[in-house]
């Protein structure tokens, strides 16, 4: 019997030599196991494989497709070419950053001092670090207790220590039906059950979890309060208040991931309303920079020592140097600094947006760094993701954010930190002037 991988290697070949190319459908599974003489079983396993190597998208009742490569350096946009502007990763970078970040580092670089800072440091840090990340956490009148604070790597692995402390290998992790595709990689690997739950125009509803809970055990509810990935959405006080109440009522912890919430810094967070219950979640690669790998998690007293155990043995603990270089920038007021400007260049991004998609389906919000497009007919996602790519444009479908067999919206993420500002007023002129033509037209040109 054939091995699963060698036909996905044999699929991946025929993509990297352009004889399948960006937007082409694969057959129905049954016909692919028909031609390459494998089960059917085999077949699915194939392509799951093509999904998970980033090669293939698929939306349910719709097929699966060629997803686009990523090829080389953005620069103007005009006619299709190979040169791709990113809007997908999602990396704010404001002028004045790397000179700021570079005075605050003047100190930590003398000899005495990088020594200390070399040196190896478990999940907890040490006091001062804890303080100054406290305060670096702190917003909407909230600080979370420095005793509270555990480090990570990243973000991303501060998430997986959180899931596998709190959700063992099978049992069942609520989600947010759209989510941040990162968590659905994690529970992946970690074994977790996703269960996709309903949202509306003020987010997460706390009746879903309810009703899922009684279904069957929920574990945890991993949630994004502000700022929602991919959506945009904030939930209201209201909506926060009933959230606190059900999960309060069901015991059920939630994972609060607050990454993009620097943007909305007058906002308390979940874990103001319920400390007991909420694992926050953070880190600094949009705050401060792209490349700075450091996570946080605050957490109630009864879990560090589990959290702190699940950082140590998944090798997700942060290095010193990026902890002492945190703590300078953030008594020094360079964070305060960084983020302030990064609340300017968001808006400045979001009425680009606006004035380029006018007329156009758009889920957005004047603080965030991302909005949400909902495809004009008769383009379907994926088709406009691979049409857009032909242009130099890399977008996300709706897919890669959905949960589970769930039936994906006809939309794209548009994330609008990483290009400069004229090459993303450029992009975005350019996939307005796709939406208003047609698949058609442009198979014609």
């Amino acid at each position: 019997m054939r091995d699963y991988r060698s036909v996905a290697d044999e699929v991946a070949e025929e993509i990297r030599s352009g004889a399948l190319g960006p937007g082409d459908r694969l057959p129905p599974q049954r016909v692919f196991a028909r031609r390459h003489g494998i089960a059917g079983s085999t077949a699915a396993r194939v392509y799951r494989e093509l999904a998970r190597r980033g090669l293939t998208v698929g939306e349910v009742g719709r097929g699966t497709y060629v997803r686009a490569a990523a090829p080389a350096d953005p620069r103007a946009l005009g006619e299709p070419t190979a040169d791709r502007i990113d809007l997908e990763f999602n990396y704010p970078v404001v002028p004045e950053q790397s000179a700021l970040l570079a005075d605050g580092l003047d100190g930590l670089l003398r000899p005495d001092v990088l020594q200390d800072a070399l040196r190896p440091v478990g999940p907890t840090g040490h006091a001062s670090l804890r303080e100054s990340a406290a305060d670096l956490l702190a917003r909407g009148g909230w600080r979370p207790d420095p005793a509270h604070v555990l480090f990570a790597g990243n973000g991303r692995q501060a998430l997986a220590a959180v899931f596998a402390a709190l959700v063992p290998p099978g049992a069942r992790l609520g989600v947010e039906e759209l989510t941040y595709p990162v968590v659905k990689a994690v529970a992946a690997r970690l074994g977790i059950v996703l269960v996709p739950l309903a949202m509306d125009e003020d987010g997460l509803v706390p009746q879903a979890v309810e009703e899922a809970h009684r279904t069957a055990p929920l574990h945890a509810v991993y949630v994004q309060p502000v700022l929602h990935n991919p959506l945009t959405l904030t939930m209201p006080p209201r909506r926060v208040a009933e959230l606190a109440e059900v999960l309060g009522r069901l015991g059920l912890p939630a994972v609060e991931d607050t990454i993009w919430a620097f943007l909305r810094d007058e906002l308390p967070p979940l874990a103001a309303r319920i400390p007991e219950r909420t694992v926050l979640v953070d880190s600094l690669s949009k705050r401060i920079a792209p490349g700075l790998s450091l996570g946080m998690v605050v957490a109630p007293a009864p879990l560090l020592g589990d959290l702190a155990a699940a950082l140590r043995s998944g090798g997700w603990t942060a290095q010193r140097f990026a902890l002492e270089a945190a703590a300078r920038w953030q008594r020094e007021g360079i964070v305060r600094r960084l983020v302030r400007a990064k609340q300017q260049d968001a808006a400045v991004r979001q009425a680009t947006a606006a004035r380029h998609l006018a007329g156009f389906t758009l889920r957005t919000d004047q603080h965030a760094y991302h909005c949400w497009w909902q495809l004009p007919r008769p383009w379907r996602a994926d088709t406009f993701v691979a049409t857009a790519a032909r242009y130099g444009i890399g977008v996300p479908p709706a897919a890669a954010f959905t949960v589970g067999d769930a039936h994906a919206p006809n939309a794209i993420r548009l994330g609008l930190a990483t290009p400069q500002p004229e090459i993303l007023a450029s992009a975005l002129a350019t996939l307005a002037d796709l939406a208003r033509s047609t698949p058609d037209d442009l198979a014609t040109d």
